[in-house]
């Protein structure tokens, strides 16, 4: 298992705050970049057992899913699925709101994929996958899949088509407010 050249997640998007579609879609590329390294880390656990790489890979996990998606998420849930769940066609409105049901569960089923993966990026893991583990993380994996599918082709651009250039501007102050605290 090579070890990433940054940290998922940490790195600058191409696109600023000043293009909150085009953010929130670049985000969607480091979440499937941190998916690709959790499934990654499973197979390579399974085979390999622990070691600084395997580690290292956990951290860089757990790191992403615990600051970054939850901003994403935030994003979403206050800036973007609002005003289609407002002026939206009833087709969109349906996909917010199973999306919201979504995050609920990815943000369940992160909380237990937490805690397979905090032991393993500690000195010494040496835990194996139970079948517990391994369904827990390709569940996870799976609902991010539709999920973002969902939001790329509907959702964001109903909202996009709906705000106006004043609306855009305030929901990206709001994301870049909601990064700095």
């Amino acid at each position: 298992m090579s070890q990433p050249q940054t940290v998922p997640g940490f790195d600058s998007p191409a696109v600023g705050f000043e293009q909150p579609f085009e953010m929130l879609e670049a985000c969607h590329s480091r979440v499937q970049r941190s998916l690709a390294l959790l499934e990654k880390l499973l197979a390579y656990v399974q085979t390999k057992g622990h070691d600084e790489q395997s580690r290292s890979a956990a951290a860089d996990v757990l790191r992403y899913f615990d600051l970054a998606a939850p901003l994403h998420h935030a994003d979403e849930e206050l800036n973007i699925f609002p005003i289609v769940l407002t002026h939206g066609n009833a087709t969109a409105i349906s996909a917010v709101e199973s999306l919201q049901r979504d995050h609920q569960t990815m943000h369940a089923l992160w909380q237990r994929v937490r805690e397979v993966l905090t032991p393993w990026s500690l000195p010494g893991a040496d835990a194996p996958v139970s079948e517990v583990a391994q369904g827990l993380i390709t569940d996870f994996v799976a609902c991010y899949g539709s999920h973002i599918r969902t939001e790329e082709d509907l959702v964001y651009p109903q909202a996009r088509a709906l705000m106006s250039p004043a609306q855009i501007a305030d929901i990206s102050q709001q994301m870049r407010a909601r990064r700095q605290g």
